[in-house]
């Protein structure tokens, strides 16, 4: 499976961003997939995950109410919404797919076993 993130850009604070994963593979649906954030010399950071039916949905505190993760199986693509985005949402964001082993989607990093490159996202004060 390969992954391809795409939508991060620079934008104000409170603005939006939508990104997009898409998907290579006819397993997508098969997958549990997870949105996570990296800055320059810290680790990976878990933002969303979504389960392979969109039936369960996880969010890190710090993004709540703000952003959203959806998928489209029948496209294979991925997406997050990102909403009232503040200066310390920059990063480097990347999808992952993970097979799912419970219902609920993981929030760790080491569950995932496939990776996008990234897309940028910087938020200016």
């Amino acid at each position: 499976v390969q992954l391809v993130e795409s939508g991060g850009g620079l934008v104000q604070a409170g603005g939006s961003l939508r990104l997009s994963c898409a998907a290579s593979g006819r397993t997508f649906s098969r997958y549990h997939m997870g949105w996570f954030r990296q800055t320059p010399g810290k680790d990976r950071l878990f933002v969303a995950s979504i389960n392979w039916s969109s039936g369960s949905t996880n969010y890190a505190d710090s993004v709540k109410g703000r952003f959203t993760i959806s998928r489209d199986n029948n496209k294979n693509m991925g997406f997050l919404q990102m909403n009232d985005l503040k200066p310390e949402d920059s990063a480097v964001y990347y999808c992952a797919l993970g097979w799912p082993t419970n219902w609920d989607p993981p929030t760790e990093s080491f569950e995932y076993n496939f990776w996008g490159q990234g897309t940028q996202v910087t938020v200016s004060s």
